[in-house]
């Protein structure tokens, strides 16, 4: 097999496991970075390590955090999104005058903005007027609060969005203001400061790789205790829970959990 043939099936084999475009990403990097952990674990052709973490759920949890580690960007891993857009969302909007949600660690807003462009669209009321969104580094909350994203961002928005949602601003793009105000921004560590409580939807997707096991064992169960009966936890690719009972949850969905104790 040529070695182009063996990465492309590779790519393909991997976005029915993780929902990850790789296309969606400069190859000559990413094929440099999934070469170096294909070897690390002792594989001689990419074809032969698609086919190992199709049957090793760690493998292939490795192999994810090393592909989405420091990447962000508006409805990243879009099968999610639309998941949340078409079923959670009105599951959750039916039983409340108002949404409480939570974004927990939402780096440069992305995240947060792109819930607040479904909540939006779907003319869902939200309690006080906003999305919270939290993260522990300051200067990484002023950049999201400010608003302005390069072309990168949107590699996984539609462009009718994009056209909506956004003005060029120079190199940039600004999320218009009506998007903006929907979002409110503060600091907040996951280790250490206390949790919002009754939450209808926390999303906490991509940064659990960072902690320990015993760390996120602790995180899992403050989530679930912020959460009201019947509310949900999105998480991402690297924070599949695999027990989810012993936080009082149940999967309703790949990646999202109900609270149910």
């Amino acid at each position: 097999m040529r070695i182009d043939e063996d990465y492309e099936q590779f790519v393909s084999v991997f976005f029915k496991l993780s929902g990850i475009h790789l296309q969606a990403y400069k190859e000559t990097q990413m094929k440099r970075r999934l070469t170096a952990l294909r070897d690390k674990r002792h594989f001689s052709s990419f074809s032969s390590y698609a086919d190992a973490m199709a049957n090793d759920p760690l493998l292939l949890t490795e192999c994810v955090d090393r592909v989405t580690i420091n990447v962000s960007s508006f409805f990243r891993n879009r099968t999610r999104w639309e998941t949340l857009r078409t079923e959670i969302l009105p599951r959750l909007a039916t039983k409340k005058s108002g949404l409480n949600i939570w974004s927990s660690a939402c780096s440069t807003g992305e995240e947060p903005y792109s819930l607040a462009m479904l909540i939006k669209e779907a003319n869902i009321p939200l309690q006080n007027k906003t999305i919270l969104a939290t993260d522990i580094d300051s200067a990484i909350l002023e950049k999201a609060r400010l608003g302005r994203f390069r072309q990168d961002a949107f590699k996984e928005m539609n462009s009718q969005f994009q056209h909506a949602y956004f003005r060029k601003q120079g190199d940039d793009f600004a999320i218009i203001e009506d998007v903006k105000k929907l979002v409110n921004f503060k600091r907040l560590n996951l280790l250490a400061d206390e949790y919002p409580t009754r939450c209808d939807l926390i999303i906490c997707r991509n940064v659990l790789i960072y902690f320990t096991e015993e760390a996120k064992q602790t995180i899992f169960k403050k989530f679930s205790e912020s959460l009201v009966r019947g509310g949900v936890l999105f998480v991402g690719s690297t924070e599949q829970i695999f027990d989810p009972q012993q936080y009082g949850l149940q999967a309703i969905k790949p990646f999202f959990y109900e609270k149910v104790t």
